[in-house]
């Protein structure tokens, strides 16, 4: 059976890689000027000059490369997420995360004017301190997995409200641009933006695959994990930093994007039809849903949106079909 999960695994990894690398192609040539999948590939390789590669290296790659970095980087982190709590509703957007990192944006962009490091750390700073905070109440009492999701959904109402408060005190010139970015965007993303939350994210990603198998023994529980050998407290402490830490590099690069660490690694789950959420099929997951949406927000509508609205519609429609799926499924 456990072969059988394996190979089907791997087989839904494969089937995953053709639509990301189909989607990146097709996101390279579309545009403004249309360009032949021929072009694409010899702009990416060298055997094209001037404007060709201008447009698909320095204008267009860095965008679909941010969508696919930074998706599979929230979806990992969702993964995380849903698998420590063992509650699919767990994703940093859901227990305060993405609040909290707009609340330390807001504050540097409305209360010092920063420009885009100084958001950053400030965006940086506020996801750390929210998380900290949920952690510290949500440790207390038995329920686990449940209580950080209603201290987190609590956490995140407090901090809406007082981001919802900083933008109506704000000029109206910095509150259009602080809500732009606060829906999550990658409008105008270049490579000095990109490269260095890419390759943090790289590397977290790293990190959660190689503890990727501490994760899948805590899913049968503490005792069975600790009676393995597992060093469970040390384990899930470096789970849980690299979750954050990867929602706060995505964030500090391009906004809260939301819904992506929600649903991808539970779209993976049931590709897979695994008994837990697999980092290698959410973060392919995660990056085709970015990508796919940053192209629907960048062609298919009649005018350029952040790439965060198609998420939240997008994911809207996913809880919807999930809470009628979940009450279909209780006994009546």
């Amino acid at each position: 059976m456990a072969i059988r999960r394996n190979r089907r695994a791997m087989l839904v990894n494969l089937s995953l890689v053709l639509p990301c690398a189909g989607v990146v192609l097709w996101s390279l040539a579309t545009g403004d000027l249309r360009l032949g999948v021929d072009q694409v590939v010899a702009a990416l390789t060298g055997g094209q000059d001037g404007v060709v590669r201008t447009v698909v290296v320095t204008w267009r790659l860095p965008r679909v490369v941010a969508a696919a970095i930074f998706g599979a980087g929230l979806a990992v982190a969702g993964a995380i997420f849903q698998s420590l709590t063992r509650n699919p509703l767990a994703a940093p957007d859901v227990i305060g995360l993405s609040s909290g990192a707009y609340t330390g944006a807001l504050i540097v962009i409305i209360g010092m004017g920063g420009g885009y490091l100084q958001v950053s750390a400030g965006a940086l700073a506020g996801c750390s301190i929210t998380a900290v905070v949920v952690h510290l109440l949500a440790r207390r009492g038995d329920s686990g997995g449940f209580r950080l999701i209603v201290v987190g959904v609590g956490v995140s109402a407090m901090l809406t409200a007082a981001n919802t408060w900083m933008l109506l005190r704000a000029q109206l010139e910095v509150a259009v641009a602080a809500a732009v970015w606060g829906a999550g965007s990658l409008n105008g993303i270049a490579w000095d933006r990109v490269a260095p939350a890419a390759l943090a994210t790289l590397a977290l990603l790293v990190v959660a695959v190689r503890f990727q198998p501490a994760l899948r023994v805590m899913e049968m529980g503490e005792e069975t994990a600790r009676s393995l050998g597992l060093r469970v407290e040390r384990d899930r402490l470096i789970l849980l930093l690299t979750g954050v830490a990867l929602t706060a590099a995505v964030i500090a690069a391009a906004g809260p994007i939301a819904f992506v660490a929600l649903a991808a690694p539970q779209i993976a789950r049931r590709l897979t039809r695994g008994p837990g959420v697999t980092m290698t099929a959410s973060a392919l997951v995660g990056a085709l849903v970015l990508t796919v949406s940053d192209h629907v927000a960048q062609h298919l509508l009649p005018q350029v949106l952040p790439v965060g609205v198609v998420t939240v519609v997008a994911g809207g429609a996913y809880l919807v079909w999930l809470l009628i799926r979940e009450q279909r499924r209780r006994p009546s």
